[in-house]
Formats: C-alpha cells, structure tokens, sequence
C-alpha cells in the first residue's frame, strides 16, 4: 500500500447488472451519475461482497483498478486496524449499498447466521438497516415489513406455492416510511419495499435471499427464489411470528443513531461538515452539500472509503453525510 493509499479514496458507482427488479434512477440523481439500465437498482459502495452465484460481481475497484477486496488482503492491518483484524481478519464485515426501487420489490426474506452455515456453507446471514432518504415525488413511501399476525409453516408454504402475492402482502404490516426514517429489518423477516424509495443500505456482507413471491418477476424462478434448497428447508429461514411494526422504526440523528440491536452487525453517523472522523475503516456516503474530505473536494453523491490508515479525518464545508462502519472490534456483550 503506498502512503496515497492511506488517504480517504473516492469510488464512481458500482451497479452490478441483471438484478431482477427495476430501479437506479435515484442513484443516478443522488450521484450525477451512474447506468441508465432500468435493472441496476443497487450501488455495491467499497464492496468485498460478491452477488450470489458470482465470485467477481459486486466487488468493487479501487481508481488504478485494482480490487478493495484484493488490497485489504495485502495490507489488512493499514486498511481494517489491528484489532478489527484480530476479530474479523481480512473481513470488512460490512456491505454498504445505494438502493432505488424503481417497482415494489418482491417480498423475500434473508436467513440469520445459523441458517446460513447450516445449509448454505455461509458463515454470515443478513440482517439490514435502510436509511430513507428520498421518496419520490410523495411525502411518504409504503414498505412491508414482518407478519401482522402469527402464520403457520402450511400457510406460508401454500402462500409461495400458489404463489399468492395478494395474501401475503395482506397478512404482512403495511408501514409509510418518509425521508429521515431508518427501519431496521432483522435476518428472518418478511419485507418489501414500496416503488421510487431511495436509501442508504448497510448489511451484512452477503447476498443471500429467500424470495417468497418470484412469479410477477420475469428474472426469477422457483429454483433461484429457494437458493437452490428445498422449499420445506428454505422456507424455515422466514420467521412467522406477528411483529410489531413499531419496532422496525426510528429516525436519523446526528451521530450514531441506528437502534441498539445494529450494534453486533454494523454502525452508522450522520456527519456534518466540522466534524473529525477518528481513526478507522468506514465508508462515507454525502447526502447533501459540498466540501472538503481530508483536504479533497467532496459534493453530495459522492462516496469514499477510509482506511484505518488514513487516521483522524477532517470533514469540511456544507456537508451532510452518513458515515457507516463494521461492528466494534471487541464483540457486543
């Protein structure tokens, strides 16, 4: 790694293609830039995340072209710090997405950890967090989010059989979300998320989902819905317990502002310009405004990645930004 390297590092979009559902407007709004192909509805930001079934899609490239994830592994200490590669090794433990819907996107489900590894040979599941930051034309947007009431394992299997959208949709809490809301969907849960909803996205690093309502989706079938397993085993991963639309629910401060049960997964800060980043592997998407990162112009769109190398980082200028980092080194007790 060269001392150039050690400084924040800005990154152009990152859209993997082919996704099955339309949208990415929005990024190319937020962005000034990015594809204008309707089906890259995702911006993999400072990715070392592959898209399932790929070994090369989603990872992202570093301005010489060179591979983050292949970087990190070269230097692991410079980019991730000492104690992050105690815990995580060369992992960053983390994937950041822009995501547009540009339709509803289909109801689905991401298994837990312990599905994972059970019966996908995966070490991680996917819980995720969504930062609303764009409705469209609306004040508010609709999502889907967890069961309205307990389901029984023969409903929820007879519901992806028949493939009865309108069921599902029907037996699920119905939530409007407007700009400034962070909805935090834990592995298992059932969701969907409403057309022309832009958000910052931060995850678990995998790509992994259970799609419970493939058939009004030209790019899916039944064999990639299920992840290649059975759908009496697949279907195990969604939890069918009622849920309390409430608790998926919070708003944007600034600081840390993601709820307490985000804290063994990820974090994430609304900075504003004045601000001092402390030492550490993040990645930073500008909502708003214009400035510098580091002493380097910056502009809302922009997205960086940090090393922990770079260390203390000055932020600068009319500038909103969400600022999102791996869990702490030392685990959550």
């Amino acid at each position: 790694m060269t001392n150039q390297m050690l400084a924040p590092i800005l990154l152009g979009p990152n859209q993997p293609p082919a996704r099955a559902y339309r949208g990415g407007a929005g990024i190319r709004e937020l962005r000034g830039e990015g594809s204008a192909d309707a089906h890259t509805p995702e911006d993999f930001v400072a990715s070392t995340t592959c898209t399932f079934g790929s070994d090369i899609v989603g990872l992202s490239h570093l301005p010489d072209g060179e591979l983050l994830r292949d970087a990190i592994a070269a230097a692991p200490e410079a980019w991730l710090g000492e104690e992050h590669v105690a815990r995580f090794g060369t992992d960053t433990a983390l994937l950041v997405k822009l995501l547009h819907t540009g339709e509803r996107l289909f109801n689905h489900a991401h298994p837990d950890a312990a599905f994972a590894a059970a019966h996908l040979g995966v070490a991680r599941g996917k819980t995720e967090s969504w930062i609303i930051t764009a409705t469209g034309e609306r004040a508010t947007a609709d999502v889907w989010l967890g069961w309205n009431r307990d389901v029984s394992a023969a409903e929820l299997a007879d519901w992806f059989d028949q493939q009865d959208t309108d069921g599902m949709l029907a037996a699920m809490n119905h939530v409007e979300v407007r700009a400034g809301d962070v909805v935090h969907v834990p592995a298992g849960t059932p969701h969907s998320i409403g057309e022309d909803i832009m958000l910052v996205e931060l995850q678990e690093p995998v790509d992994l989902s259970i799609i419970l309502e493939y058939a009004p989706f030209p790019a899916l079938d039944r064999a990639m819905a299920l992840l290649g397993l059975t759908p009496d085993t697949a279907l195990r991963a969604v939890d069918t317990r009622r849920a309390d639309p409430e608790s998926f629910l919070s708003r944007v401060a600034d600081g840390s502002f993601l709820p307490r049960a985000a804290d063994p997964f990820y974090r994430a800060e609304r900075m504003r310009g004045g601000s001092v980043l402390d030492p550490g592997f993040s990645v930073l998407v500008v909502l708003g405004g214009s400035g510098t990162l580091g002493g380097a112009p910056i502009s809302r769109g922009a997205t960086a990645v940090i090393p922990y190398g770079a260390g203390a980082v000055a932020l600068d200028g009319d500038l909103v930004a969400i600022r999102c980092r791996p869990p702490k080194p030392a685990p959550v007790s």
